[in-house]
């Protein structure tokens, strides 16, 4: 799976990831971030997400990264923003209001780019990649990241004897295994959605686990 797959992804219409609405995950927990005002939130692999609007709303700065141009392009215009765009050597910085997203491939980013990042929300970017992507993924995430590393990660557990990815089924071992050694670990939630998603129970899943984690060390 490389920059080819989800490139011809997003010039297919092949979106099933997508959702039109706000996650209600991030809404019900964002409080848990106790990001300041004026602070900023870091969504990798953002797509065209709603979700970046919710957070703006929150009178904080948004910073997404995301492959696809079709869905950096989709994202300004179906949300009617004007952005500026500026073009470098290997990205480009895409920015409107308290959004900027670069169009990028996330391993090529520096950490200069997020010195004043708070906060990580991950509602699709470790379960995008295949089992030999996400360790690599979750050392960059960490590399790119200021310390302590402050996320909510939203993740799934079914059966994948059943059902291949994306989105993969990424359990609470997995999810342990990789961010024990960095930061604690909460659950938070977890709810079978089969129900909401049909198009999974079609492919001969009988359960869909959506979880929910806060990474980080306590805010309150």
């Amino acid at each position: 799976m490389d920059v080819t797959f989800w490139r011809q992804r997003w010039a297919e219409n092949a979106i099933g990831f997508h959702r039109d609405d706000v996650n209600p995950n991030l809404v019900k927990h964002f409080d848990v971030l106790a990001v300041p005002k004026g602070g900023c939130v870091f969504v990798p692999l953002c797509g065209k997400s709603q979700d970046l609007l919710w957070l703006a709303q929150q009178a904080i700065e948004v910073i997404g990264v995301e492959l696809s141009e079709k869905a950096v392009e989709a994202f300004f215009s179906e949300n009617k923003m004007t952005p500026e765009v500026k073009r470098f050597d290997h990205m480009e910085r895409w920015h409107c209001d308290n959004i900027t997203i670069y169009r990028s491939d996330f391993f090529a980013l520096i950490p200069e780019l997020f010195e004043h990042v708070d906060a990580v929300y991950d509602r699709a970017a470790l379960v995008a990649l295949p089992k030999a992507m996400r360790s690599d993924y979750c050392r960059q995430l960490n590399y790119l990241i200021p310390e302590p590393l402050t996320a909510l990660l939203v993740s799934f557990d079914y059966d994948q004897e059943k059902m291949d990815g994306p989105p993969f089924s990424v359990p609470a071992y997995e999810v342990r295994y990789h961010f024990d050694n960095i930061v604690p670990i909460t659950p938070l939630s977890s709810t079978d959605i089969i129900a909401e998603v049909p198009r999974f129970a079609e492919k001969g899943l009988d359960a869909m686990h959506e979880e929910v984690y806060f990474l980080g060390y306590p805010t309150r």
